[in-house]
């Protein structure tokens, strides 16, 4: 790519071009640059607006999902006007017209161990701006495999975490990855999405611009980029840590004896562990059903007393933390219908309460309070 500056983009950047060790050189090579932003939601949305204000000459954005309202606490790529749009489309449109001089690709799609390397190829970088350990680490593989650097960020409700994978020293030699700082994932639902968990509106913006600033470190060549060091903060305390980590002699990928060549099934590699015996479930049309027919049941809400607020079906009220020192308030006898937001927490309480407590009688909603709203009673609120 021509990476010569015009008359407008000289003006657009002047305050780069004046920085020592930045300059002219380092705005030719962010335009030379390419960069894959994997996820235009929370991260993705100040990923993209500072790499595309700093000049970067190519932006590929990866997202197969559309923008609904309960993005816009956080994601600040979007407007009232996008609801039901493909957030990359949509994205595409608002990077266009903070600058024009950048090219956008878009690929709306689910990234898989399918198309992962045929997309990531064409990069220099990588922003990984997801939110699931299944996709982190097909990011990961894919970028060791295509030798690129992997700028990793993550969020959770008031914690955020960055740092830099792969990336080569003066010597041609790779840092760290992925799997040297997380060599196996945690187990399945012991950290929640935001959608479950929550996050703080503006802590994504947070850490996302502090991934920009990793990407244009790595591209310019400036400073000294988070390999082998993760930064870690708390928004509730603006307490901040850094976390050094090296190379895992064991790691299938980069480690002494290489045992992984290409890409996995990465839902499966996080959820190898024994499967347990599904639990009972109930739909939101049957649940629907029985309340308007009066068949008899108990319902109990496990949700958190400030969601209650939000939205309620009614029934019992046991937060999740406090069903072991409830269980006098749960029938033994009869149907006991256990929900909470989307299905996940009311899942582990009815096996909770059928493993450790013997109840034999209790089923959890598929789907939760927020499957009821968008399936049955539109009145409810969605959050």
């Amino acid at each position: 790519m021509n990476d010569s500056l015009s008359t407008e983009e000289l003006a657009r950047y002047s305050r780069h071009l004046i920085l020592p060790d930045f300059n002219l050189s380092g705005q030719r090579k962010l335009k030379a640059a390419k960069v894959l932003v994997v996820g235009s939601g929370g991260l993705g949305s100040p990923l993209l607006l500072y790499l595309a204000a700093a000049g970067v000459g190519t932006l590929g954005i990866v997202d197969y999902d559309h923008v609904e309202v309960s993005n816009l606490q956080r994601q600040v790529l979007f407007t009232e006007a996008d609801q039901g749009q493909p957030k990359a489309v949509a994205a595409q449109q608002r990077v266009q017209a903070l600058n024009p001089h950048v090219k956008v690709n878009v690929h709306p799609v689910h990234l898989s161990a399918d198309n992962a390397l045929d997309i990531i190829k064409g990069y220099d970088v990588v922003a990984d701006g997801t939110d699931n350990f299944p996709t982190r680490y097909l990011i990961n593989d894919a970028c060791v495999l295509l030798h690129k650097v992997c700028v990793y960020g993550s969020i959770y409700r008031y914690e955020g975490q960055v740092s830099v994978f792969n990336y080569p020293d003066a010597k041609g030699t790779r840092g760290p990855n992925y799997r040297d700082l997380f060599p196996t994932p945690p187990p399945p639902h012991q950290v929640p999405s935001c959608a479950e968990g929550g996050v703080l509106g503006v802590l994504p913006g947070i850490i996302g611009s502090m991934q920009a600033n990793e990407v244009i470190k790595v591209i310019a060549g400036i400073g000294e980029p988070l390999s082998g060091r993760l930064f870690v903060m708390d928004a509730a305390t603006l307490l901040t840590r850094t976390i050094g980590y090296k190379a895992d002699p064991a790691n299938p990928l980069t480690g002494t004896h290489p045992t992984q060549t290409g890409l996995i099934d990465y839902e499966q590699f996080c959820n190898a562990r024994p499967a347990k015996a599904p639990v009972p479930n109930i739909s939101v049309d049957t649940l629907h059903q029985w309340r308007t027919e009066g068949k008899p049941h108990t319902l109990i809400d496990v949700r958190e007393p400030y969601e209650v607020e939000i939205a309620t079906l009614g029934g019992i009220h046991i937060p999740q933390k406090e069903v072991e020192s409830s269980l006098a308030k749960i029938p033994t006898h009869g149907t006991v219908v256990v929900h909470c937001r989307t299905g996940k927490r009311s899942e582990q309480v009815v096996r909770l309460l059928m493993e450790q407590h013997g109840y034999t009688n209790v089923i959890n909603l598929t789907g939760g309070i927020l499957a009821y709203a968008q399936e049955i009673d539109q009145t409810l609120a969605r959050y």
